[in-house]
């Protein structure tokens, strides 16, 4: 229901973009092999013992780490393009993003609302000051046509 006020004609989709078929195609194939795979109880037992609590990528490789995401919205003639962008995103950026939505969610004025809802809906712009007063790169561009 809270989605109600972007109009009947909303309508939602995701994707990843991939520069070449052959990549796109091997991505594809390895994640369904893997998830194939692991309903094979000893494959399972095998991917549930490598890593261990601790393990995972060192601060200097997270500090070399980054991401870049961008999004698209249409409607009424209107283009608006977002790009969010930051460092490790396995890590130090989702670690970031939690803890302002904590943040958010305990000390925030927010707009009321009930139920299962977006962080959008439920944080809105209050998130979005927090996010990019923290560091994070968000940037929103309109374009017409």
């Amino acid at each position: 229901r809270a989605l109600e006020r972007y109009g009947p004609d909303f309508r939602y989709r995701h994707y990843a973009a991939v520069k070449h078929l052959p990549v796109a195609a091997g991505g594809v194939a390895a994640v369904g092999a893997l998830a194939a795979a692991a309903q094979l109880p000893p494959v399972r037992g095998w991917l549930t013992g490598r890593l261990k609590p601790g393990d995972g990528p060192s601060a200097e490789k997270r500090a070399r780490s980054w991401f870049s995401v961008r999004f698209v919205g249409e409607g009424g003639g209107r283009r608006v393009f977002t790009e969010v962008a930051g460092g490790d995103p396995g890590y130090d950026e989702t670690a970031r993003m939690f803890a302002e939505s904590a943040l958010c969610l305990a000390l925030d004025d927010l707009p009321e609302t009930a139920g299962q809802v977006t962080t959008a809906v439920a944080m809105g712009d209050a998130l979005l000051d927090r996010l990019r007063a923290s560091g994070l790169a968000i940037r929103t561009a309109a374009a017409v046509g």
